[in-house]
């Protein structure tokens, strides 16, 4: 987990034509995106690759149970498909997108962190398939991977007047375009839905 300051972080969807900003508290967020090995110890094969076609409710109980395993208290309580977020519980959870963009920009202001084949798996470069986590260049913060290689469940809805329970995925993935791996491209997916380039990172309040 690397410790982030506080800070603030200017969103945008392109949809919309719509900006806004946010002020981000002190936060941790995993250096890495959750790897096959992590979510499923002893049980996979090739354990350093990043998680994958897991949904946004899958990486939730993830979060409470690895949090259960820490000894912290669990961020989530879950009745079904309804998910409700404990802010002062000190467990593990999802960033928001606001944390996700704010980590991932890293002081930067232009669309990436950096030159693209450098800092990124994404469908010019990566053969069409996910790498294992980190064999890349970090960003500014020692982020790994928040360009590409899989995309990135947050914990926010993405438009609920529009898209109803729809969830936010960021940073683009092995399969995608250049144009889909910069630090302000918003993606959207059902909550239940398991993807074939989505995984996710966890994070934890300061």
């Amino acid at each position: 987990m690397v410790q982030l300051a506080a800070g603030t972080v200017t969103l945008s969807d392109r949809r919309t034509q719509r900006s806004w900003s946010v002020e981000v508290a002190a936060f941790e967020l995993s250096a890495c995106q959750v790897t096959q090995g992590l979510y499923e110890p002893g049980a996979v094969a090739g354990g350093r690759l990043p998680v994958a076609n897991v949904s946004w409710l899958d990486a939730v109980r993830f979060c409470n149970a690895r949090s259960l395993e820490a000894g912290f208290r669990p961020v989530y309580r879950l009745l079904g498909d309804e998910v409700d977020r404990d802010r002062s519980a000190d467990g593990y959870r999802l960033p928001t997108e606001a944390e996700w963009e704010y980590a991932c920009r890293a002081g930067s202001t232009g669309p990436r962190y950096g030159d693209i084949d450098e800092i990124a798996w994404y469908r010019d470069n990566s053969g069409e398939r996910p790498h294992d986590v980190g064999g890349k260049l970090p960003n500014a913060w020692g982020l790994y991977d928040m360009l590409g290689n899989v995309w990135e469940w947050c914990w926010d809805h993405y438009d609920p007047e529009v898209y109803g329970t729809y969830r936010v995925l960021r940073g683009g993935g092995w399969f995608d375009e250049h144009w889909s791996c910069r630090a302000s491209v918003r993606r959207r997916s059902h909550p239940s839905l398991r993807i074939e380039d989505t995984g996710f990172r966890v994070a934890r309040s300061g």
